[in-house]
């Protein structure tokens, strides 16, 4: 089957058919996810908090990212890979961005995340002129949840979501190739998918971005901690993990999920 690329997700978006996206950081997890035929694997810094056993994804390294990524990347024949950069890898400057991006294109990604709206865009335009696929990342922004206050909706006000909208406009501008939007209210969601000609990928964002993504260590019941409103459990009645995912392919995919209970 045919490698998902940045024009595969555009015609997705144009087409209607929604992306799925799940967290995967190794090989075997990859293989399985492939199978069931999810589009995108995301290697998230959120493995400081499933599987370093962090409270948060400050404290994820470079190396970190790398290792997890070059092993997710070799269960998949299919899905595009995206990796995150980690707190502290692209702030500082341009160039910095950059160098840490290669890294990760190195270890196997297709396509590097960063966060952060308009203040980022100079970087995703820097990034992406040298030949690095960018996914933006806006509303909340894990790596800054000590400035946000904590892991808070955003985008309640009518200001606040007039500001997403225009880092979602810059952040595309800028030549970003998708972006994740994160805890925001439905409304809001909707406004800033239809704002955008890029695809828009939900978490906790309501039904009509282009496509959804969930930790899969949140999705399987794996991590004991405190889990977000957004996430629903797809190993409950699934005999098997790839049912689980198989399910939650099909549940995107259909409309299914989110149901109204995982919305704001």
């Amino acid at each position: 089957m045919a490698r998902v690329t940045t024009s595969t997700l555009q015609k997705m978006r144009s087409e209607g058919d929604r992306i799925t996206m799940l967290t995967c950081t190794d090989a075997s997890f990859g293989g399985m996810l492939d199978a069931a035929g999810v589009d995108i694997f995301l290697i998230g810094d959120s493995l400081g908090m499933v599987i370093q056993g962090d409270d948060s994804t400050l404290g994820v390294t470079m190396e970190d990212m790398v290792y997890h990524t070059r092993c997710a990347a070799k269960g998949a024949n299919r899905a595009l890979i995206l990796g995150d950069l980690p707190f502290g890898s692209y702030q500082r400057s341009p160039e910095q961005a950059f160098d840490n991006a290669a890294e990760l294109m190195a270890a196997g990604a297709h396509m590097v995340k960063l966060e952060g709206g308009e203040i980022m865009a100079e970087t995703v335009k820097f990034i992406v002129d040298r030949g690095i696929p960018v996914c933006g990342h806006i509303g909340l922004t894990p790596q800054s949840v000590h400035a946000l206050g904590g892991f808070k909706v955003q985008g309640k006000t009518e200001d606040a979501a007039e500001s997403l909208v225009r880092s979602a406009k810059a952040l595309e501008a800028a030549g970003a190739s998708l972006l994740v939007l994160e805890l925001v209210p439905n409304e809001v969601g909707r406004r800033v998918t239809e704002s955008l000609t890029i695809p828009t990928i939900g978490i906790g964002a309501g039904p009509d971005c282009s496509g959804q993504i969930l930790n899969l260590y949140d999705m399987l019941d794996i991590y004991q901690g405190r889990k977000p409103k957004f996430v629903k459990n797809f190993m409950n009645g699934s005999p098997s993990i790839i049912e689980a995912v198989k399910k939650y392919v099909e549940e995107v995919k259909s409309g299914a999920f989110p149901a109204p209970e995982h919305c704001f």
